[in-house]
């Protein structure tokens, strides 16, 4: 089904929190592009939008499967939305490389905000909601959510690609905010 209509139909879901070990196990390819992975779709949209994230994947719902959405601007300005199965990741290499640090967070942690460097810009191919070849590549919010959502799909959070010290003061920001976030937030709204 096309993205605006994905946009539209969906619920919001509970996001799991880090430590559930669908989170930290890679995700199995998505095989069947059939209803199913349609309304999952639909449902992470609207997930994702009730969460003001910039993107989400299955396993942050729960789902071991490796597909991720995204709904958030490049480089440019521009907003850019959809849908990445089965995502392979191409940083660039050598002289091209340019690491840019920049305060991330994951909804699966949410109130939690730490430094992370990640290379400018991202390549994801992979396929769309159909099951067609695609590919994705950006820099400004967009690369970095294409990282990090495949990181989530190669069951990688981004505190493990933090130093000791600052993944404990990550986990020291989670606690002290949490009384914030219901259970099943974002399905319940948060007090922030």
């Amino acid at each position: 089904m096309p993205v605006a209509e994905l946009l539209r139909l969906g619920s919001p879901h509970p996001i799991v929190r880090w430590g559930d070990p669908v989170l930290h196990t890679p995700a199995r390819a998505v095989t069947d592009f059939g209803t199913e992975l349609q309304e999952l779709l639909a449902d992470m949209f609207a997930t994702n939008d009730a969460a003001h994230g910039a993107g989400l994947a299955a396993p942050q719902l729960g789902v071991d499967l490796a597909v991720f959405i995204y709904d958030c601007t490049d480089e440019t300005g521009t907003r850019r939305t959809g849908v990445l199965c089965n995502p392979a990741l191409t940083l660039p290499e050598g002289r091209s490389r340019r690491l840019v640090s920049y305060g991330e967070g994951c909804l699966s942690l949410p109130g939690a905000y730490a430094d992370v460097d990640r290379p400018d810009v991202a390549t994801c191919t992979g396929q769309d909601q159909y099951g067609d070849p695609i590919v994705v590549a950006a820099g400004g919010t967009l690369g970095r959510c294409l990282q990090h959502e495949t990181d989530h799909i190669d069951g990688i959070v981004f505190g493990d690609r933090l130093a000791t010290r600052a993944r404990k003061r990550l986990h020291r920001m989670f606690d002290e905010g949490a009384h914030h976030y219901p259970a099943d937030w974002p399905q319940s709204p948060s007090d922030r």
